[in-house]
């Protein structure tokens, strides 16, 4: 059976080749990364951690831009190429219910999905202690905050782009007030985007070195036949501080709280300058995806070092190959996630 991404073509989608020099995993990178460098637009010395989506034939993304004040809040941009962007020199004025101003007093690591109709921008936030916020859209001009959905302190939470069982599903990593030292990813159900159970464990950090210390969720799940791939952070601790990677995973399609396949090895981990060296050295931190359907092209989008936006590439079948060849699942993987 031949593996196949399930939603649109997107043809348009940026992609390059994979080059002729050997490649520690499925992943290549783009060879004109960054794709967004330092001061990208006034008041902001720096984009990273940041989601896009392809709308309208075009693409377009929530940044998290860190101000030259320090403080990161999310702001808008477009492209139509999915590498040049156009970044607004305004947060997004994000309001409540009611159309009142509504701005988090800081906010960072958007994530960028679509369920049905509606557009999720979802972000870490202060909910007096680090916790997740939510928006909505449909029109791109208009972004209504949503409720917490979780107390405090939770952070990497990853919407799932469809229901399912009737549900909306997220992925979450309970956390702490710092940096934390540790992390789990779980995944909890809601009939409605406001109220939030069957919180369930999907998987733990790993024995390997380079997801050691904590894992968290990175782009939206891609929905596949073989179930749902899911690319993720893996940090290591070093004399030298976190090394953040990328890892892979294959969840059940109908129950994602189990993990089918777990990939042992790192499918891209820092090497380049760009990785290696900036405000947080030493971090490949992924937010979003592009896919097209039609090809099995994937092209992802990562922050680097905390300054910059990075591209990768890969295919899904040699991704989904690379994930089962180099597969090591645990009990606690395999599971259903309750106790």
């Amino acid at each position: 059976m031949s593996v196949k991404i399930i939603g649109p073509d997107v043809p348009n989608m940026p992609w390059q080749d994979k080059p002729s020099t050997p490649q520690a995993g499925p992943l290549w990178r783009y060879s004109e990364n960054p794709v967004i460098g330092r001061n990208p637009a006034p008041g902001v010395a720096r984009i990273f951690n940041s989601a896009v989506l392809p709308v309208g034939g075009k693409f377009a993304g929530v940044f998290r831009g860190e101000q030259t004040d320090g403080v990161p809040h999310i702001y808008w941009g477009e492209s139509g190429d999915g590498i040049q962007w156009d970044i607004s020199n305004e947060r997004i004025p994000f309001t409540d219910e009611k159309g009142e101003p509504f701005l988090p007093r800081y906010a960072y690591d958007p994530r960028f999905i679509k369920v049905e109709d509606t557009y999720y921008a979802i972000w870490c936030q202060d909910f007096y202690g680090a916790s997740i916020g939510m928006a909505k859209t449909t029109d791109f001009k208009t972004f209504t905050r949503l409720e917490n959905p979780f107390i405090p302190y939770n952070r990497n939470a990853v919407l799932f782009p469809r229901k399912i069982n009737g549900n909306f599903v997220l992925l979450s990593r309970p956390s702490d007030s710092g940096h934390t030292p540790f992390g789990d990813i779980f995944v909890s159900e809601s009939p409605d985007m406001v109220y939030w159970g069957k919180h369930r464990h999907v998987m733990g950090r790993g024995q390997a070195w380079w997801e050691s210390v904590k894992i968290g969720g990175g782009a939206a799940p891609i929905e596949t036949n073989e179930g749902w791939l899911m690319f993720y952070h893996g940090v290591s601790g070093t004399c030298n501080g976190f090394v953040y990677s990328i890892g892979g995973a294959i969840l059940d399609i109908d129950n994602p709280s189990m993990v089918k396949y777990r990939c042992r090895r790192f499918l891209l981990t820092p090497e380049e300058w760009y990785e290696e060296r900036g405000f947080v050295p030493n971090v490949i931190f992924p937010c979003a995806t592009l896919h097209d359907a039609a090809t099995g092209r994937i092209a992802v989008y990562y922050g680097a070092a905390d300054s910059y936006v990075g591209l990768a590439f890969c295919k899904l079948d040699e991704t989904v190959a690379y994930i089962k060849e180099h597969s090591s699942v645990t009990e606690e993987d395999t599971e259903i996630g309750i106790r």
